[in-house]
């Protein structure tokens, strides 16, 4: 089992769940983060830190599209240790439905 990033997270990017991860598992795009499925550890940690429950194991149904994203875009996107401040209209976002594709980012973050 491991955690990824749904699409939840999608033009929200909070953040709050970047500190607490022992292993450094988050990578970062312009509007959203991953988890790098081949570090999770899958300790959980991160998953309570979410305040929009952007983070679920792999073993919830429908994630394995989620796994896939998270595990490209962790070889593409830099890693992130400190967490930064939230874009600033991220609290119109945090209930709009079907966020995926439109309005996902597959630009690097963190720039």
């Amino acid at each position: 089992m491991t955690y990824v990033v749904t699409e939840a997270c999608i033009k929200c990017k909070y953040m709050d769940c970047i500190e607490v991860c022992p292993v450094d598992c988050f990578y970062e795009g312009e509007n959203m983060l991953v988890i790098n499925p081949q570090e999770c550890i899958d300790c959980g940690v991160c998953q309570p830190e979410c305040p929009i429950d952007a983070i679920l194991p792999d073993t919830e149904p429908g994630m394995e599209k989620w796994v896939e994203i998270n595990a490209q875009y962790a070889d593409l996107w830099p890693n992130i240790t400190v967490k930064k401040t939230p874009p600033l209209d991220a609290d119109e976002w945090v209930d709009m439905p079907n966020k995926y594709p439109d309005h996902f980012s597959p630009q690097r973050g963190g720039e």
